[in-house]
């Protein structure tokens, strides 16, 4: 049996271990890099441990510790009200009001997993606070971000599109551009009516429009601006909320115009914010989703080990290797799909995009339609608890069971990876064949 075989049937084994057994799947994730890595690649612990996402490890850290503190001191709970103004009380409308938001962020140039750490921890709060799904929520957030993620100013739409200018294929910005925004509206309006938000229609604010911060219990201690009464309507601002939103403009400046870390900014904004109000933020770091961190730095640590020792290059040359136009691009829409939704997509698509080219060239199959169906069917699947923007999702959702949280963002990952990459093949690729 073949090293890169033994390894795709480690990870099968951690996620049926994990899942009859109630274990962490990040803790089993690293036992298995470690048995893997050293056992059968050969690598050390160095080679190990090249695959460990710190970059994803601090954006989770830092991205939930700010937001814990923005809980606490009631932020999160003016931000919710602010929300609800803005679509006149029609809270209907909220989910669609973040899919937008994500959407413009990624098209103008913002990285996905950035604006989704953005508008993810706004959304699910009021998903908390209104009772409204939280997967429901946190797929409009990420369906938002990779709506617009392929516009030709965009993060992704520059990659894809220089990959396909130096492989001289033939492209077009604005068609992957389009498909892949109302492919995600598609999923987006799918999702909201399965996931009950045509009842929502029939959902307004309570009158006195109060709430208790979500995640939080009762807010802190007066002085602090958290416990002070609110009077009638929406919370009034005091000097933490204040700072928190300041906080939070400067997190995106940082992060949109600086093109600044995420995680790194969050981090230094919440250490600024904890030393000058003590009391509101003393739980914070308890309220960052460790569990979470462990979970995904796991997973994807195993992903690295099985990148470094060939797994995915062996599977999508394999593939590219069949010789039957049409079936080699749906099953390199699966391999976008499947890997995807563990590891990098743009990674994946910078791999895969070139295999695609040796049957591209034969002109049976239009490379417009393969590349974006390639494209949509790498990134549409970034729901998956184990890519960053369905990390972040899991990690930003206050008041869940969040192993319920993630096997619920699990199962929805999988159809999404089982329906969409045949989908747009269906779509975009057999139309164009011959």
């Amino acid at each position: 049996m073949s090293a890169e075989l033994i390894s795709i049937l480690v990870l099968a084994a951690v996620f049926v271990i994990a899942t009859t057994r109630s274990i962490n799947m990040g803790a089993l994730a690293f036992a298995a890099a470690f048995g893997v890595g050293e056992l059968v690649a050969g690598l050390d612990a160095k080679g190990i441990f090249a695959g460990f996402p710190g970059d994803l490890f601090v954006v989770l850290v830092g991205v939930t510790y700010l937001f814990a503190i923005a809980r606490a001191n009631g932020t999160t709970e003016w931000l919710v009200h602010g929300a609800i103004r803005l679509v006149g009380g029609r809270i209907a409308l909220i989910p669609w009001v973040m899919f937008a938001i994500t959407a413009l962020l990624t098209a103008i140039g913002a990285v996905s997993p950035a604006a989704v750490a953005i508008v993810a921890p706004i959304a699910l709060s009021f998903a908390a606070r209104y009772g409204i799904s939280p997967l429901l929520m946190g797929a409009m957030v990420v369906h938002g971000a990779q709506g617009g993620g392929f516009s030709p100013i965009s993060i992704y739409g520059t990659i894809v599109n220089g990959i396909v200018e130096r492989e001289h294929l033939r492209g077009s910005p604005l068609t992957l551009f389009l498909a892949s925004l109302v492919v995600n509206a598609v999923i987006a309006g799918v999702v909201f009516v399965c996931c009950g938000g045509l009842r929502l229609r029939a959902t307004r604010p309570d009158p006195a429009g109060r709430a208790e911060p979500a995640g939080n219990g009762a807010e802190e201690e007066a002085g602090e601006g958290a416990g002070e009464a609110e009077g009638e309507g929406s919370p009034r601002l005091t000097p933490p909320r204040i700072a928190t939103l300041v906080a939070l403009a400067a997190l995106v400046f940082a992060v949109l115009v600086l093109e600044l870390d995420a995680g790194l900014t969050a981090i230094t904004l919440a250490v600024v914010l904890s030393a000058c109000w003590p009391a509101t933020s003393r739980r914070a770091v308890g309220e960052i989703a460790w569990p979470t961190v462990l979970l995904i730095c796991g997973v994807l640590t195993y992903v690295g080990v099985m990148e470094e020792m060939g797994t995915i290059d062996y599977a999508g040359h394999a593939v590219g290797d069949i010789g039957v136009p049409l079936l080699a691009a749906v099953l390199l829409c699966y391999i976008g799909g499947i890997v995807s939704a563990f590891a990098s997509s743009v990674g994946i698509m910078g791999a895969l995009i070139p295999l695609a080219v040796p049957f591209l060239a034969q002109g049976e199959i239009g490379a417009i339609g393969m590349i974006t169906a390639l494209a949509i069917s790498a990134t549409v699947v970034d729901v998956s608890p184990f890519s960053t923007n369905g990390a972040l999702v899991l990690a930003a959702a206050p008041d869940v069971d969040r192993e319920r949280f993630f096997r619920q963002l699990m199962g929805y990952g999988g159809i999404v990876v089982a329906v969409v990459p045949a989908a747009v093949w269906l779509l975009l690729v057999v139309p164009g064949f011959g």
